[in-house]
């Protein structure tokens, strides 16, 4: 089932990402199986990539970060062939892609027992981050300006 968009964007601006990613989401049969992979929140900022690399060292892989795409990399030289009875270790070079939200940097990566683990945190700017206004009538409250709101709790 395919949906024609295409009417929501032809006076929208600035939602080329939004119009990429369900194009993508729409595609999604398509997306390769391997390697497995897990995805965890943990917390309100911080996620976790988990990919299943049996077989792969650090220099098989290569990550990279570019414009809200986290690509994974794999390239794995071809072993010595051996007399296999059954062979069910993938040994295949492979690319996983993952859409990253605005602000989403990658924080670190490291392989632990055949497991890729790539950290990743939000970095809301300054200038995003929710802000209270003080009312009042008076020219020094007027001159404060707005302050940065330190827990979401204390935003209505």
């Amino acid at each position: 089932m395919n949906f024609d968009l295409t009417p929501l964007f032809r006076t929208s601006i600035g939602f080329d990402r939004m119009a990429q990613l369900l194009d993508q989401a729409n595609r999604i049969d398509q997306t390769p199986s391997y390697p497995p992979y897990n995805i965890e929140s943990i917390d309100e900022n911080n996620y976790r990539i988990t990919l299943a690399l049996a077989g792969f060292g650090d220099n098989d892989l290569e990550i990279t970060s570019e414009q809200n795409t986290l690509t994974v990399k794999g390239k794995k030289e071809n072993d010595v062939e051996g007399k296999y009875i059954h062979r069910g270790i993938a040994n295949r070079s492979f690319e996983r892609r993952f859409q990253l939200a605005d602000h989403v940097k990658v924080k670190a990566a490291n392989m632990n027992n055949g497991l890729l683990h790539i950290e990743l945190e939000r970095e809301i700017p300054e200038a995003m981050k929710p802000r209270t206004i003080a009312i009042g009538t008076d020219e020094k409250t007027i001159n404060q300006g707005p302050k940065a709101v330190e827990n979401k709790q204390d935003v209505a």
